[in-house]
């Protein structure tokens, strides 16, 4: 049940995003750049990244929802979940892996995040730009986790997840909520 009474039993992220469309709009046209502009990362890359992130965490309403977004995106289903399980003997892309400790760390312990980490994902062949990307993703996944769990919103049925990342993979970050689509005349 959310902690505010004004919003639904059923309610999420985008009552919220309703109720306060001039701080949620920034966020989301933020979100939008982040997650689907151009990277170096691909839109699954960031996903994953942000499902990873998530999932690392103990976000489980965030996990379950990027998750299926990651995997609309074509990322192999239940990936996300092995990695989080055991990021050392789920199997995927190598060039990942150093990108995916380096998110790891900045979840869990980010004052021990140094020059060591960015390194090692210099030396996997990633640019500055990627670093930069996954940080941000990282971030972004933080900020939710903190609003997901201060609202109090029940756990993300992997159901409606799955309905919702087919939506956002074909609307995107804005025009997902309604309260942010342009006004039509």
């Amino acid at each position: 049940m959310p902690h505010l009474k004004s919003l639904p039993e059923t309610a999420g992220p985008p009552a919220v995003f309703a109720q306060h469309p001039d701080i949620y709009r920034p966020f989301s046209e933020m979100s939008e750049a982040l997650m689907n502009g151009p990277s170096e990362l691909s839109r699954a890359e960031r996903e994953l990244i942000l499902a990873y992130a998530s999932g690392v965490s103990g976000n489980g309403f965030v996990f379950t929802g990027h998750s299926e977004v990651a995997y609309a995106h074509g990322v192999e289903r239940g990936l996300l979940d092995r990695l989080v399980a055991d990021p050392e003997l789920a199997e995927c892309d190598p060039k990942l892996r150093p990108l995916l400790a380096f998110v790891r760390k900045l979840m869990l312990v980010p004052g021990e995040v140094g020059q060591d980490d960015a390194d090692a994902v210099f030396a996997a062949g990633w640019g500055e730009e990627a670093l930069h990307a996954a940080t941000a993703v990282a971030g972004r996944a933080a900020f939710m986790h903190r609003l997901v769990a201060g609202m109090g919103f029940n756990p993300l049925d992997p159901e409606v997840a799955r309905s919702h990342a087919a939506k956002r993979v074909e609307k995107g970050y804005v025009n997902l909520y309604r309260a942010f689509r342009p006004k039509e005349d």
